[in-house]
């Protein structure tokens, strides 16, 4: 086109280019540009503008966070516990019924005393649950061996008086007759034992109290055949130093002297008790004293608390001019050395 030819107006009476870079622009988002017949360009909609945020990323993908994860809190340790029956079912069952629990573990099963003290040697339970009749070496005969190195609660069917009252000599710290608790009551005797709360069910209570009425220093029964006799012939190996059951000794792990003296034989003459005044219950558990009891089992036999325990305790202690447990077993056994201007 010539220099001198100016381009032609538009019908505003504007130059064409001046305007033209407006149409042209490369600024204009390709979104917006109309497609043939004033129609919108579809293949370019999915272009965003670069001002618009970026969007969040896809539900469930990854996320960066300034915050490190908190690690897990860990799991609270676990009671463990050896099972000694010779009975194999009764061993799987006590098996799935306490290892069902968050808290407690069966860690080794035993089918009679010499494995009971071998499984709890070598793994160090915080509860022994041990059964009276089995094979080779009963759980009486073990039991001595056994207390010390792990609480041990009874569990058995043997309901008979002797037995209960030999066992808790020997230091079981419990005593649960088969068929007398549910799986919950059984799960909270363990845990008890545990933390030296004795538990009792009503036949074992009850054999207990029976024998305990009898007096403080009755004979000795004999304990049924061929129980607790085990290992006189073939001791466990030292550790604790093994001590053979004999009829004529008392093995009491609570109390040795007290036991010895309240259960060994003897001539000497009953002691007065009528003197001290005792109410039927204190008597009965100045009985459950001088057999080597603890507070916490007096007071699981007499289904009482223990501050009711240390309550008939110190009127006991008054009773007998006593400021000791031992004092007052002395005085109740008759044993204590007679004092001038005491009356006998």
């Amino acid at each position: 086109m010539p220099d001198d030819v100016s381009p032609l107006p538009n019908r505003d009476g504007a130059s064409a280019h001046h305007h033209a870079p407006q149409h042209t622009s490369s600024h204009i988002p390709l979104a917006q540009a109309p497609g043939p017949a004033g129609q919108p360009r579809h293949q370019h909609t999915a272009i965003q503008h670069p001002a618009l945020p970026t969007p969040p990323p896809a539900f469930g993908g990854p996320t960066a966070s300034p915050f490190p994860p908190v690690p897990a809190a860990p799991e609270p340790a676990r009671l463990r516990v050896v099972v000694a029956d010779d009975n194999p079912v009764v061993r799987a069952g006590l098996g799935v019924l306490l290892s069902g629990r968050a808290d407690i573990q069966v860690v080794a099963e035993a089918a009679d005393g010499r494995e009971a003290y071998e499984r709890t040697l070598q793994h160090r339970p915080d509860v022994v649950l041990l059964d009276v009749r089995m094979p080779g070496v009963d759980g009486i005969s073990a039991l001595p061996h056994l207390v010390g190195l792990a609480p041990v609660l009874m569990l058995t069917y043997s309901r008979e008086s002797e037995i209960v009252h030999e066992a808790l000599c020997l230091g079981a710290g419990g005593y649960l007759v088969h068929g007398e608790f549910t799986a919950d009551q059984l799960v909270r005797a363990v845990r008890d034992t545990k933390d030296g709360r004795a538990n009792f069910t009503a036949t074992a209570a009850d054999a207990l109290l029976a024998h305990m009425r009898l007096g403080s220093a009755p004979p000795r029964s004999p304990l049924p055949e061929g129980l607790g006799s085990a290992l006189t012939a073939a001791p466990l190996p030292a550790h604790p130093a093994p001590r053979p059951l004999e009829t004529s000794e008392s093995l009491s792990q609570l109390q040795p002297s007290v036991g010895q003296s309240s259960l060994s034989g003897g001539s000497a003459p009953a002691p007065n008790r009528q003197q001290y005044k005792l109410s039927s219950r204190e008597v009965e558990v100045m009985d459950l004293i001088a057999s080597g009891m603890s507070n916490q089992q007096i007071a699981a036999t007499c289904f009482i608390s223990e501050k009711t325990v240390k309550n008939h305790i110190n009127r006991i202690f008054t009773k007998l001019h006593s400021t000791s447990r031992s004092e007052a077993i002395a005085h109740w056994l008759g044993t204590a050395p007679r004092t001038t201007g005491r009356r006998p």
